[in-house]
């Protein structure tokens, strides 16, 4: 689509509200400013601001990483590659490298008036990251990625675009977090991913945001012939708002899609989060899978398949817990199918924790505060399929390390 026209259409939906969530008055944060002149390098963050971006998952000493992106509001502070076949890219730059890639990948799967946070990642684009793995090329330890905000009342509006070609595989790991001091703020992410014929996108997102800050991501994904397209998110501390629902198109045939998502909202906390899978494509796999925990927040758990084609298989799963009587959970599983021979089912309960299982390990030992961390931590800890173990371990410590707040 030419510039000309993406910013028309942008223009018109600026003030479009977004089909769930709250709605949120963009007027009062302003765009994000450049990053601190003080910092110059990853070297340069002070020791409390590196606690909260590794507590992100993002690892500044670059250890078992073969690529980095860091973003710093709206400037890029760090960007480098150490593996062959891999490309890691600011936006801004990617574009200006690769006509291609607005032609045929830019707000290919994202429209760019879909409400009033798309419109605005395009009218006050402010970078983002490009990552591409080469055709055949294997891409076992993660790439990290980390958008990073430092200002009061700023807005950060990024744009990505992850592709792997035929028969690569990519891990990625992005830590999305707030600076200590920053208590309010606004992050809009357009995340674009192209999984091609026969590769891999293992891509697992942890949060780390602030009391008062909105998040807005729109992600769009398309899965081609015998592709995988592997997605874990985590977001287990507070944050006034976040709302995503990302589309999946699986388009060829044996492509696979799995969402899982781990997700706790304390209070004050309001979280409208989900997935949406089309199995387009005959014996395609799709599952979405949620461990939700209100511990006085409000979670609104999505998902929805929609089986276009016959021998497709696809399952979904909401599971919550609330422990604070001030919590809300609503699942709201979908399933929508067009075509014999599909398979499709779900399942969802939200309950509190049983009495005979605390009874049960406190017969055995624990006090009721160990029995019931016990039960918390076990109900949290999805164990996920092909899910590498470097990032199995960044999922597992992201909730080692919020279980005292949580409880």
């Amino acid at each position: 689509m030419p510039e000309i026209e993406r910013r028309q259409r942008a223009e018109k939906a600026k003030d479009k509200k977004a089909a769930f969530g709250s709605d949120i008055d963009l007027a009062s944060f302003r765009p994000a400013d450049k990053a601190s002149a003080s910092l110059q390098t990853l070297e340069d963050f002070s020791e409390e601001d590196r606690r909260k971006i590794e507590h992100s998952g993002v690892d500044l000493e670059e250890k078992n990483r073969v690529g980095t992106f860091f973003q710093t509001d709206h400037r890029v502070l760090h960007c480098a590659v150490s593996q062959p076949g891999l490309e890691v890219l600011p936006m801004a730059a990617a574009l200006q490298q690769y006509p291609w890639l607005e032609e045929k990948f830019y707000w290919r799967t994202v429209a760019v008036d879909t409400d009033k946070f798309t419109a605005q990642a395009e009218l006050q684009f402010q970078n983002g990251y490009f990552i591409r793995s080469l055709p055949g090329q294997k891409v076992n330890a993660p790439v990290q990625a980390c958008l990073y905000m430092t200002h009061e009342k700023a807005a950060q509006n990024v744009h990505n675009v992850i592709i792997a070609e035929e028969g690569s595989e990519l891990n990625i790991i992005t830590g999305c977090a707030t600076a200590p001091r920053l208590r309010s703020g606004l992050h809009i992410g357009i995340s674009e991913f192209y999984v091609q014929r026969g590769a891999k996108i293992t891509f697992t997102m942890i949060h780390d945001w602030a009391e008062e800050v909105i998040v807005r991501p729109r992600s769009g994904i398309i899965v081609e012939e015998d592709g995988l397209f592997l997605s874990n998110y985590v977001s287990l501390k507070p944050v006034r708002s976040l709302q995503t629902f990302p589309t999946v198109r699986l388009v060829g045939s044996g492509a696979v899609a799995r969402f899982h998502s781990v997700l706790v909202a304390p209070a004050g906390s309001e979280l409208d989060t989900g997935a949406r899978i089309i199995l387009e494509a005959p014996q395609t796999r799709a599952e979405i899978i949620s461990r939700t925990i209100t511990t006085g927040g409000i979670i609104r758990a999505r998902g929805h398949l929609c089986g276009l084609s016959p021998e497709v298989k696809a399952h979904l799963e909401c599971h919550g817990l609330i422990l604070d009587d001030g919590g809300t959970i609503h699942a709201i599983p979908e399933l929508e199918g067009h075509a014999m021979g599909a398979e499709m089912s779900h399942e969802a309960a939200v309950g509190k924790i049983a009495e005979e299982e605390i009874e049960y390990l406190m017969a055995r030992g624990l006090d009721e505060e160990e029995a019931t961390s016990t039960i918390v931590r076990g109900f949290l800890n999805v164990q996920i399929e092909g899910l590498p173990p470097e990032l199995q371990a960044e999922v597992d410590r992201a909730i080692a390390e919020s279980e005292l707040s949580m409880l």
